[in-house]
């Protein structure tokens, strides 16, 4: 089991930082970045070799690769997407396949919030794959939502829901088992193939739509938020120094 974090992503709403530095570089407390606090997370629980999906700006983060391995006692691999300012995420995800082969905790770099969620994704039941889940939060249209079966399985994950069918909303960490990263990897092909604009919430819906199990661990009332804009990046700097 490895980490894994998705940090090729431009954020291009939150200029003037993103200029010069991907969005998971952009510091939210002191000089701790969202990938610091990724960093921190995976180490904490164990995972110490992480592999991180670069891109936009990967210069940035190659840069401090070292100094990063060093101050959180990980292994980092970059695995280099050439297509971050142009394609979606569900490519992201599929070009860390062989990594995630190995099964993998997988965090996007634009979110911040505690180590509770690594350990309860971790705590859950191996099956397959499970998402983070918060169910307390109210939710609008810009969420990840989520719809699950009476028995657990996923239904539907999309942003295009009615907030007010939901169970919750997806937070951007997922736990993946090794035996069925083969399946996955496939279906996410499936997806940027479709449509390289998709994200790989889309090719999670193509796995649960070919049958494949994917299952909640609910979060509970956690202050935790994506970082899209600047009042997001307010919102991470209130509460990223709780941590």
């Amino acid at each position: 089991m490895i980490g894994l974090v998705l940090a090729a992503g431009a954020g291009r709403r939150l200029r003037p930082y993103t200029d010069t530095l991907p969005k998971a570089l952009v510091p939210v407390d002191g000089e701790t970045t969202i990938l610091d606090i990724a960093l921190r997370n995976l180490a904490a629980v164990g995972l110490t070799d992480v592999a991180v999906v670069v891109g936009y700006r990967a210069e940035a983060v190659e840069s401090r690769q070292v100094g990063l391995e060093e101050k959180y006692g990980v292994k980092l691999t970059l695995v280099h997407n050439d297509k971050a300012e142009e394609w979606n995420n569900a490519y992201s995800l599929w070009l860390a396949r062989d990594e995630f082969a190995k099964g993998a905790l997988l965090v996007n770099g634009d979110t911040v919030h505690p180590v509770s969620v690594e350990k309860t994704l971790l705590s859950a039941p191996a099956n397959g794959i499970v998402l983070a889940i918060d169910d307390q939060k109210r939710l609008a249209d810009e969420e990840m939502k989520v719809i699950f079966s009476a028995d657990g399985r996923l239904e539907r994950i999309t942003k295009l829901m009615d907030p007010a069918t939901a169970h919750g909303e997806y937070i951007g960490a997922t736990l993946i088992q090794p035996e069925v990263a083969a399946e996955l990897a496939d279906s996410l092909k499936t997806t940027w193939e479709r449509d390289p604009n998709l994200y790989y919430e889309d090719g999670y819906q193509e796995y649960a739509n070919r049958g494949g199990l994917i299952t909640k661990a609910p979060i509970g009332a956690l202050e935790w938020v994506e970082v899209d804009n600047h009042d997001d990046l307010a919102r991470a700097r209130e509460i990223a120094c709780r941590y």
